[in-house]
C-alpha cells in the first residue's frame, strides 16, 4: 500500500472546501447529508470547520462488494427533511458517478430549495453518468483508495491517510468476505 495524500495535505483540502462552501452559502443555515458509511470522517473533519448555521443527517448506500459494483441500495430512514432547505449532500468518492446522480435524484424529489454535492475525491477517467460535483477535494488517479473513510471489504476505514492498494492488497482473504 502506498500514501497518495497524507494527514496534513486531507486536512488542508478540507479547509479549502469548507471556505468554498461557506463563500457559497454566506451564513445562511445549510442541511448536510453524508452518505454513509464512507463519507463519515469527511463529514465529521468538514462540518467542524463550517462557521454557519447547520443541520447534519445521514442517508446510507451500498454498491460494492470488495471492488466490484452491484446495485445500488438506499435507506434513507434517518436522513432529515430537507423540504425547502438548502442542502449540501456529501460523499467520500466520485467514481462513476452513479451512487450520487441516483441519491440526488432521489433527494430532489423531497423539495430541497437548493441541492449541491461535495466529494472528498474526483478519480480521473472513470465517470459514467453526466454529472460534476460541485465542490471536490481532491483530484486523483484511476487506483484503488483506502483510508480516511474509504475501505476495501469494510477495513481500512480508520487511516489517517489516503492510500492506494497494490495488486496483491487487492487479493481477498476468507475472512474478509
Amino acid at each position: 500500500m502506498k500514501v497518495l495524500l497524507d494527514q496534513q495535505q486531507l486536512e488542508a483540502g478540507v479547509e479549502r472546501m469548507a471556505r468554498d462552501i461557506e463563500s457559497l452559502y454566506g451564513g445562511k443555515p445549510l442541511t448536510i447529508i453524508g452518505i454513509m458509511t464512507g463519507s463519515v470522517v469527511l463529514l465529521a473533519d468538514l462540518i467542524r470547520k463550517l462557521e454557519m448555521p447547520l443541520r447534519v443527517g445521514v442517508i446510507q448506500t451500498s454498491s460494492y462488494r470488495g471492488t466490484s459494483r452491484g446495485s445500488l441500495t438506499i435507506n434513507s430512514e434517518l436522513m432529515l427533511d430537507i423540504t425547502d432547505r438548502d442542502v449540501l449532500l456529501i460523499d467520500d468518492i466520485f467514481d462513476t458517478g452513479h451512487t450520487l446522480k441516483e441519491v440526488i435524484q432521489l433527494m430532489n424529489s423531497l423539495g430541497p430549495s437548493s441541492l449541491r454535492s461535495a466529494v472528498l475525491l474526483k478519480k480521473s477517467g472513470r465517470q459514467e453518468v453526466q454529472l460534476i460535483p460541485d465542490f471536490v477535494a481532491f483530484d486523483i488517479p484511476d487506483e484503488f483508495v483506502v483510508g480516511y473513510g474509504l475501505d476495501f471489504n469494510d477495513e481500512y476505514r480508520n487511516l489517517p491517510y489516503l492510500a492506494c492498494l497494490e495488486p496483491s492488497d487487492l487479493v481477498t482473504s476468507p475472512t474478509t468476505v
